[in-house]
């Protein structure tokens, strides 16, 4: 599990096959601090498992699923990822709870930054709408976003002057795919209380 508090920006070496998956090797600094074979880290918002540490690097592996539903797929040398790794029981927690399994992915429409704030708009995947209103928490690229405003298919974000230092959205254009995680607990509520709404009308249905 994870915040969305990015602890750095890495840097992609290489993303090759690797049997029936993909091997992706990410060029760190920060997250060494105690990372180990095992361990769980955000890499723009999708959980991966580090299998390997060859000094400044790290190597995990993309299954068919995970090239699939989010950006990874699409990375290359030289790109740059926001890393973050799991949580730790009884630390400070900023950010909102995200768990690394990407919704789907967005398209940045546009962006505007003004001196060290602004905001960013994403045309999102048309299922993710009841999960998104205005103060609501959403991941981007593994990033804690609040959305300030919904119009039709697409959300604005407000973006703060960490954000715009310490991730990729600075560096981020119209038509960049960005992975959307939506946040976990407003899934559970909305879901749930669907549920229970099937329920109830099947229960009615049953009486009658």
């Amino acid at each position: 599990m994870f915040t969305g508090i990015i602890e750095e920006v890495g840097t992609v070496v290489e993303r090759r096959p690797a049997g029936g998956t993909q091997a992706l090797v990410v060029k760190a600094a920060v997250v060494f601090g105690d990372l180990k074979t095992g361990d769980s880290v955000s890499v723009n918002g999708a959980c991966l498992t580090v299998e390997e540490i060859r000094g400044d690097t790290f190597k995990a592996s993309l299954s068919g699923e995970t090239v699939a539903k989010t950006t990874l797929g699409t990375l290359r040398s030289g790109s740059r990822v926001n890393l973050e790794r799991a949580l730790v029981y009884g630390e400070r927690m900023g950010g909102h709870f995200l768990l690394g399994h990407v919704d789907g992915t967005g398209t940045v429409t546009s962006r505007d930054i003004r001196g060290d704030t602004g905001t960013i708009a994403v045309r999102f995947p048309a299922g993710l709408r009841k999960y998104l209103f205005p103060k609501c928490s959403v991941g981007l690229d593994g990033i804690s976003l609040t959305v300030a405003e919904l119009t039709g298919a697409a959300f604005t974000a407000w973006l703060v002057p960490y954000t715009l230092r310490h991730t990729t959205l600075a560096g981020k254009q119209a038509g960049a795919t960005v992975n959307i995680e939506a946040d976990m607990l407003v899934k559970a509520v909305v879901d749930r209380t669907k549920g229970n709404e099937r329920n109830a009308k099947i229960s009615r249905t049953n009486y009658l």
